[in-house]
Parts: C-alpha cells; sequence; structure tokens
C-alpha cells in the first residue's frame, strides 16, 4: 500500500474549545450548529441532550458533541460556548467528511476511464476515505496484471484528494504475450503430459494470443510440483525461468524441474483396525508392494478405507496415510485407522422444504435404505451436499441444495436433519433449430417438475400464482413442437414413485407429423408405461400402447409396401423390458455398463413383435497429469421383428443418431422405381467412440 504522506486519517474527533471560561452550572441561552453543508440541521439537533433554560453541563457537551461525530458523514465534531448576557451560548461545530466529486485517469490507453472505475472500490457522491483511494490503486494494478500487463505502475495524486478529486497516473507498459513454453529436466514425464497440467499456454482457444500473468504462473509452479510428488518423485523441485524480450512486450518460459528419485513400496500395514481384518481392508487398496509410490493413489485407497468405514456407520472414523522412508529409495507405508463409535440412524426429520411434500424426499432415502435403524452410511450422506444421496436427493426433488446433517447425541444413535433449499421446478422455454435429420422446428414446451395431480386450486387465485398443482414430485412436460418435415405435439405425466414405491409411472397422449421420401405419415399414440427399480440396480418394465397411424399423400411413384399401407392403420402393443445400469456417472461415464431388452407384442390392423436390445460399456484408456479421462465407449444395438410388420414399424438407419455419415433413413431396404427405404426386418449396429480431452477441460 502507498504511503498517505501529509494525510491524516481520523475516525472521529470532539474538541472541546471555549473562547472564555464558562463555570458550569450557569443556564443555556442558545443552543446553536454550524458547519453542517449536507446534513439536516435536524438530524444533528436529535443527537443533543443539552437544551435552552438547562443548567449547562461541559460533560454532558462533550457527550453530546461524541453523538455528533458518530452521524453518517460526519469527520469530527466538537463544541464551543461564550456567555451572551449572562448566559451560555453553546454551538456545535461539526466537520462533514469529504465527498468524492470525480474519478479521473491519467496514462490509461488500452481501458477507458468507465472500465476502471469498476475496478475500484469508489462512486461518485460517496464519502472519500484516502485508506480507500489507495486500496484502489492496487486493485487497479491486479486488473491490468491479471491482462497482461505485468509491468504496469498506479500511483494516486494526494494533493487533489482534499478537494474531492481522485486521480490515478498509470504507467500501462508493455502486454506480455507468452512466445513460448519449454521444460527442461523432465526425464520421467514428457513435455506433451506435463502441458495439460498447466494453465500458461502460448494460444488461448488455439488461435487467440496468450498474455503473462505471474499469478498463474506461480500456480502452474505448484501444480507441476503437486504432479511430481504425486507420481512418487517425493523431493521434485520446480521453478521457473523468464526471459524477456528487449522490449518486455514478450516472454519465453522455462519450467525447470528437478525430480530427484521415485520412491518404491517397500511395505503396507494397516493398524487400529478392530472390526474388520488387515486383509480385508488390504483388499480395498490399489497401492501394491513394489510398484512406484504414488502420493495420489495412496490418498485415493485412504479415501477408500474411510468410505469403506462410513457406509458401514462409523461416522467419526479418522485415517492417516504415513509414509516411513527406509534404506535406499524405498517407503513403508502405512495406514493408521481410529474407527470410532459405530451409530445407526435415528428420527429423520425433514425441513426447508415449504411446497415439496415430505414424503417426496422420504421415498427418495428409502429407496437408498437410508431409514431409521440401519447402519448411518455417512458416505452417502456427507453432511456437505457432496454424498451420493444428497445429489441423487438435489437431482430427484429438484432442489437448489441438499445436505443431510447428523444431530443428537444419544449413543450409539444419530438423527439425520434432511435440510432442503427448494429450486425452481417451473420453466416455460421457447426455441428454434435446424436438424439434419429434421430440417427447421419451432419448440414450446411448458414442464412443471414438482407437479401434484390430487392438488386442486381452492381458488382462481392459486392457480394463476402456480400455488396449486404442485407439490408432489410428479412431472408434467407440455410441448408444441412444429416444423418444416417434422411436427409434434405431446403432453407427458410422470410418478416417479407409485403408491410411493420406486415404481415409475408414465403417461403420454401425442401427436406426430412427418414428411417421408414417399409419403406423409401422422401418428396419435396413447403411452402408458411402468418401470421398477431394485437396489441391486436392475429395472423391469411392462409398457403398453395404442397408436392410428395415417400413411397419406403418396407420390405416384410410391413402392408397393407402401401402398399396401395407405390409410389409417390401427396398432396395440404391449412390451416386457429389462435392464441394469452400473456406470460410475449416469450422465457422464467412464467407467461400467448400463443395458435394456425387451419384447413388445403388436396387434390390431397388423400383428407381429418386435425384440430389442442395447448394451453401452465404458472405459477408462488414459488419466492425464491434470486428471482428465479419455473414455472409450461401446455400444450394441440389435432388433428383430418376428411376423410381417408395415413399412412404418420396420427398421432404418442412418443420421446423427444412428450411423454417422449417412443421411437419416439412408441404410434401408429399397424398392419402387425411385428407390425409396421401405425399411428391414432386423438391424443391427455397433458403435465405439472416443472421447479425447483436447484443449482445457471442456473441449
Amino acid at each position: 500500500m502507498q504511503k498517505l504522506g501529509l494525510l491524516t486519517v481520523i475516525v472521529f474527533t470532539c474538541t472541546v474549545l471555549a473562547r472564555e471560561p464558562v463555570p458550569a452550572g450557569m443556564p443555556i441561552g442558545a443552543v446553536k450548529i454550524y458547519g453542517n453543508r449536507s446534513i439536516p440541521e435536524s438530524r444533528v439537533r436529535a443527537k443533543i441532550r443539552s437544551k435552552t433554560g438547562q443548567s449547562f453541563d461541559p460533560a454532558a457537551a462533550a457527550e453530546d458533541a461524541r453523538r455528533i461525530a458518530e452521524l453518517d458523514g460526519v469527520h469530527k465534531a466538537y463544541y464551543s460556548t461564550t456567555l451572551v448576557e449572562d448566559k451560555v451560548q453553546l454551538t456545535f461545530v461539526l466537520v462533514e467528511k469529504n465527498i468524492i466529486r470525480s474519478i479521473s485517469f491519467i496514462g490509461n490507453r488500452k481501458y477507458n476511464d468507465k472500465q476502471l472505475i469498476k475496478e475500484t472500490d469508489l462512486k461518485k457522491g460517496n464519502y472519500l476515505d484516502p485508506v480507500d483511494a489507495v486500496s484502489s490503486s492496487e486493485n487497479l494494478a491486479e486488473f491490468y496484471r491479471e491482462k497482461g500487463f505485468a509491468f504496469v505502475q498506479v500511483t494516486l495524486d494526494e494533493e487533489p484528494l482534499s478537494s474531492g478529486k481522485i486521480i490515478y497516473k498509470i504507467e500501462e507498459g508493455p502486454r506480455v504475450r507468452i512466445k513460448s513454453v519449454k521444460f527442461s529436466g523432465n526425464k520421467a514425464f514428457r513435455k506433451r503430459s506435463l502441458m495439460p497440467v498447466i494453465k500458461t499456454k502460448t494460444r488461448k482457444f488455439l488461435v487467440l494470443p496468450a498474455y503473462y500473468v505471474e499469478a498463474k504462473v506461480a500456480e502452474d509452479v505448484s501444480r507441476l510440483q503437486k504432479v511430481y510428488q504425486k507420481k512418487g518423485y517425493l523431493n521434485a523441485d520446480v521453478k521457473v525461468e523468464r526471459n524477456f524480450s528487449p522490449d518486455k512486450s514478450r516472454v519465453g518460459l522455462s519450467f525447470i524441474v528437478e525430480e530427484g528419485p521415485a520412491y518404491y513400496v517397500a511395505k503396507i500395514r494397516i493398524a487400529g483396525n478392530e472390526n474388520y481384518s488387515e486383509d480385508r481392508l488390504g483388499a480395498l487398496l490399489k497401492l501394491e508392494e513394489g510398484q512406484i509410490y504414488n502420493k495420489q493413489q495412496a490418498e485415493l485407497d485412504k479415501k477408500k478405507l474411510v468410505e469403506f468405514y462410513h457406509e458401514r456407520g462409523f461416522i467419526n472414523v479418522s485415517l492417516e496415510q504415513i509414509p516411513r522412508f527406509v534404506a535406499g529409495n524405498r517407503v513403508n507405508v502405512e495406514f493408521k485407522v481410529s474407527e470410532g463409535e459405530r451409530f445407526r440412524i435415528g428420527q429423520v426429520n425433514i425441513i426447508g422444504n415449504e411446497q415439496t411434500q415430505d414424503k417426496v424426499v422420504r421415498r427418495v432415502l428409502d429407496e437408498y435404505d437410508f431409514l431409521p435403524g440401519q447402519w448411518y452410511d455417512a458416505d452417502a450422506a456427507r453432511g456437505d451436499g457432496k454424498g451420493s444421496l444428497e445429489k441423487d436427493l438435489r437431482r430427484i426433488v429438484l432442489a437448489e441444495s441438499a445436505m443431510i446433517t447428523r444431530t443428537g447425541e444419544k449413543e450409539g444413535v444419530r438423527d439425520a436433519q434432511v435440510s432442503i433449499v427448494e429450486g425452481q421446478t417451473g420453466s416455460v422455454m421457447l426455441g428454434a433449430g435446424v436438424s439434419s435429420d429434421s430440417g427447421v422446428i419451432g419448440q414450446f414446451v411448458f414442464e412443471q417438475r414438482n407437479f401434484d395431480i390430487s392438488d386442486y386450486p381452492e381458488d382462481f387465485g392459486e392457480l394463476i400464482t402456480g400455488r396449486a398443482f404442485k407439490g408432489a414430485g410428479q412431472n408434467l412436460r407440455l410441448a408444441v413442437e412444429p416444423g418444416t418435415e417434422i411436427s409434434r405435439y405431446s403432453i407427458s405425466f410422470t410418478e416417479p414413485y407409485l403408491k410411493d414405491k420406486p415404481i415409475s409411472l408414465d403417461v403420454v397422449a401425442s401427436s406426430y407429423e412427418r414428411v417421408r421420401e414417399a409419403y406423409d405419415e401422422e401418428r396419435i399414440k396413447g403411452y402408458v408405461g411402468f418401470e421398477k427399480r431394485y437396489k441391486n440396480k436392475w429395472r423391469r418394465s411392462l409398457s403398453l400402447r395404442a397408436e392410428q397411424v395415417d400413411v397419406v399423400d403418396l407420390d405416384d411413384r410410391a413402392p408397393e409396401e407402401i401402398q399396401d399401407v395407405e390409410g389409417t392403420n390401427t396398432l396395440f402393443g404391449v412390451r416386457l423390458g429389462a435392464g441394469k445400469n452400473v456406470t460410475d456417472d449416469r450422465f457422464n461415464p467412464s467407467k461400467g455398463y448400463d443395458f435394456d431388452f425387451g419384447y413388445e407384442q403388436v396387434g390390431g390392423d397388423h400383428s407381429f413383435g418386435i425384440a430389442s436390445g442395447t448394451y453401452r460399456r465404458y472405459y477408462t484408456l488414459h488419466e492425464d497429469l491434470a486428471e482428465r479421462k479419455t473414455v472409450l465407449s461401446l455400444k450394441l444395438h440389435a432388433a428383430s421383428i418376428v411376423g410381417d410388420a408395415p413399412p412404418f414399424e420396420k427398421f432404418y438407419a442412418g443420421g446423427s443418431t444412428s450411423i454417422r455419415g449417412f443421411e437419416y433413413r439412408g441404410v434401408s431396404a429399397r424398392a419402387g422405381a425411385d428407390e425409396d427405404p421401405i425399411g428391414s426386418d432386423w438391424i443391427f449396429l455397433a458403435n465405439a467412440e472416443t472421447a479425447v480431452p483436447l484443449v482445457g477441460e471442456n473441449l
């Protein structure tokens, strides 16, 4: 921080100034106020207890001055006395704080005054605090440094402060561009492995120039050192060398690594465990004797052991991972366990759910077996909103946050308090898009994800304000999607816990119009589906559909297979299915598998069956030093028709959702003069995709 020079910062000052001694006890003839320019006199008089006609008391007058000095906008206050016709004239004088009358900058070329004022804590018209004015100069310098102006100098002109003028003098200096990033001394890891670890690059978004920021370079040094230590190079040290061009507009960075030796695991020991054997706990560890000591893996093993104990009710377990160095570059690794007391779940209390019913929360807890009497799973219910149960609760209940904290002091029992911060569950979406499969399509969607079909409004006001039909965790969705090639209209209702059990109910009514190659297809459909979820990740499903399919506006050269089904076709279908999902993340999986298979029997104007199955498998091929994962996903999809199905129920491939590189429905059996697709009785697709992190964390 810069020095203030001759400026003096005063919180408040009370001064007694008398023109001539006035003894206490004399009557007060008048009380006057001077110095208030912007503060109303009424506000000042409200602080004064000394009144005309009272006996003068110096202590009371000093206290009045102190109270005046505490007024917002007063810099200091004091009183003075004089005798007028044998009475005391008591005068209170206040000095108001200085006002910021202007904020200006000298020397700023890259950023205008308006941009720079936003980086200060100052505002025109506020009281001028010299300390704030000085600290804002450092804020401005930091702003410039974050933009790459490594040599910027910002100074405050102190002389105009007394008149309310704040003037900053800025010497921007060159904006330093990073011309190269190199590594030296790195033998264990090549440059291409170390580059993803650091944030300092020569380019931003592949094409834009990147600029030097000292704070980021310092963070990169710390990141590199931690990576080496995690990989067993416990004595590794990283420094950075900066080579600026003569005009300081460019810099070459060289990260110099002193790796030191890699340490190997000699022995692994678990101590302090009473309820579980060392063999049982050792089976959870991935760190092995004889391999390089990986500090990161050791910490992950420690975390795995803590999770093991937490899942089984050992809420207060503590665990240390202690590397003990022995002869040579070897390490004995000890996991020291302090198990603590084991707890069962007592009462489960729910707070914060003003609109969402308790049962919506409790049925999620029931599905996780988080019930009174069960062992308290402190891993799923961590208390910070990051446990698996807390995450699923937030997602299913659609809350802004969901935390499960422990309460109570009863021996062997802890109550659980579920704290919900409700989020926005209703939405209206307007949009439009273009797809190679579907052409131009518009979209209007209304959705209420905390719907209650039984909560009828008591009056019209409840309906308008949205307080009705809300709170049971059901989902209601209304979609209107007109387009040039396809138009869809639907209303759907989902009850995720039918009869408060892990059984979902889906009811859908929809209308569908699609321009095909040689005809137009129009569908009206009703659908009811049930799915039961099991604790072992299995699921079973039953669904029913009733559908009217109209094949209209046929081309003169339409295939015979299409002409045979022209007009209205009625279908009724019953499908039985099963599946299982054991992936590590439902939305962004990196390992595990998910599959679904089933059989549908269709009757009505056409009689046939559809057997189908889909299997997906995920593998983490590589995790770089920045902990970004390269994931391989495999997909197998197969289906076959039993019987004679119409063309609109057969299988087609091609397009963005099946075989990329082929036009929509481009892979199909064909017929007619124009070789139009008519579908196949079977389909088998095998896809393999690899997601590779290229730049940063998101591309």
